[in-house]
Order: structure tokens, then C-alpha cells, then sequence
């Protein structure tokens, strides 16, 4: 007779250092190490410090916090970071990766009006991937709305499960702003999904980046089915606390979706009494 079991994956649960923003990179690795989770995620950005390898090492190692993963600098503020040609910024990514012993660059499809980049993205991320152990994981995005208007700001698509790539980055407040089903989009990646940033939307046309469990994303059942399939990527705690009203605030909920994680990263599972 089976008996009811806790199954935790060896997926490894990282802090984005966006989510402490406006506060440092340096503040992130600080409180990742504090609050006891298992690393960080890199966003390349305007802050200086998130852009120094050298400078990032030894927050790495002064902390003792592990760089799982960079994510490349493909946001609209982040145009002139590491070049203003795309591939140079992925480039420098990968060799960031490679030298921090991170083993994922998350990456945006272009935007549209990248029309080169967006002609040659797909079989581009390919070649790059041949060249690296470092996995490219692209992440989905959404269409932008504007009252009653749609606007296609990603190409090839926002959906890019439409495209063949070797891995997969979901990202469940932008399933919310697209207001599409994470649960089917997962399905669709498979056993290229390898990684997850985490958070929660309301279906807003804005990209909310809600603490997980506060909107109606599925973040539960998610962690849950990543559980039980034996998930080994990283899950990356992704929110927004710009609205924080101190330090021990953002400080809260970062620990409330950190707990949230590992709790439901924790699934029952049965196994066969030996």
C-alpha cells in the first residue's frame, strides 16, 4: 500500500534584483542572502553594479550568494546598456554567465521594430546556444493595450511558444497581461520550460508583477505541476516593490513569496511502499 509523501524538486529558488527596486543590486544580494534564498538572478540594467562582472563576483562571494542566472538587457530603459546592437548585449550576457557560473541568460523576443534582429532571432538564439553550456532561455511576453487597441510590440511573436527554441523562460504576470492560460502555455513548452519567473497578475493591461498568491495566476498549481514532473530549472522571484513603504516592507513580502515557493514547491506525491 502507497503512502502519501512530500516530494521536493532540486530546482533551486533564486531573487530577482529587480524585485527590490528602486534599491540596489548590492541590496538584493544582501536580502536574498538574508531571507535564505538559494541565489539570484542578475537583470542587467542601469544600475552600474549590475553591469560589472567583477563587482558582481564579490557580492557573490561576500554574500555567499550563487548568480543562477543573468537576464540580458532587452528592456526599453536598458537600450544603451552593453552596446545598442542586440546581439552584442547577448553576447556579454553569455560570457557573464560563463565567468559568474550562471547556467541560464533570460532573453525577451525583439521588439518589432528590431526588424534585422527579429528576421534572424530564432535561428540566432540557436546558434548561440550551440556555441555555450549557458542555456538561452526566451521568455513569453504580451501584447501592449492602450483602452480598446492591441498593439504587437514582439516579434516573431509575444507567444513564443510559436517559435522552436530550445528553452523557455514563463513568466506568470505577463500570462496575466496577455490573459492567456499559464497552465496550457507550460503544457506547450514541455521539457524545454527551464526556468520560471514567478509572480502574479490581475489580468491588468499593466505588467503588475504581483507578490504570488495576491492575483489570479496560478501560481500554486504551477509550482505544484513543476513538483510533480521533477522540475530542475530555477524559479525566480520576480515582483514589483517600488511601492513599498520602507525596507522592512519590501523586506515582508519577499520573504511572504519566498515561503509561498517552497511551500507549494513542496508536492505530494505517492510512491510504492518498499
Amino acid at each position: 500500500m502507497a503512502e502519501p509523501v512530500v516530494r521536493i524538486p532540486d530546482a533551486k529558488v533564486a531573487l530577482s534584483t529587480a524585485s527590490v527596486y528602486p534599491e540596489s543590486t548590492a541590496t538584493a544580494f544582501e536580502i536574498a542572502a538574508r531571507l535564505g534564498y538559494d541565489g539570484v538572478e542578475v537583470m542587467v540594467w542601469t544600475d552600474p553594479v549590475s553591469q560589472d562582472i567583477e563587482a558582481l563576483r564579490r557580492l557573490s562571494d561576500y554574500h555567499r550568494m550563487p548568480i543562477l542566472a543573468v537576464h540580458a538587457p532587452c528592456l526599453l530603459i536598458t537600450q544603451r546598456v552593453w552596446s545598442t546592437d542586440p546581439w552584442t548585449k547577448l553576447q556579454r550576457a553569455r560570457a557573464a554567465a560563463e565567468k559568474l557560473g550562471a547556467s541560464t541568460v533570460v532573453v525577451h523576443p525583439p521588439f518589432r521594430w528590431q526588424r534585422q534582429y527579429a528576421r534572424d532571432f530564432v535561428t540566432g538564439i540557436w546558434r548561440m546556444a550551440g556555441e555555450t553550456d549557458v542555456r538561452f532561455a526566451v521568455e513569453n511576453m504580451y501584447p501592449w493595450r492602450y483602452r480598446d487597441r492591441e498593439m504587437l510590440a514582439y516579434a516573431p511573436d509575444w507567444d513564443v511558444t510559436k517559435d522552436d527554441y530550445r528553452h523557455f523562460t514563463i513568466d506568470l504576470s505577463h500570462t496575466a497581461t496577455a490573459r492567456t492560460d499559464a497552465l496550457d502555455m507550460i503544457d506547450r513548452m514541455g521539457d524545454r520550460l527551464g526556468h520560471v519567473h514567478l509572480a502574479d497578475g490581475r489580468g491588468s493591461a499593466k505588467d503588475e508583477h504581483l507578490v504570488p498568491g495576491r492575483g489570479t495566476q496560478p501560481c500554486a498549481e504551477v509550482l505544484e505541476r513543476l513538483a510533480l514532473n521533477g522540475f530542475d530549472g530555477h524559479v525566480v522571484i520576480e515582483v514589483n516593490t517600488r511601492r513599498a513603504m520602507s525596507g522592512a516592507e519590501r523586506e515582508a513580502d519577499l520573504a511572504e513569496a519566498l515561503a509561498f515557493t517552497r511551500l507549494h514547491l513542496a508536492s505530494a506525491a505517492r510512491v510504492p511502499r518498499r
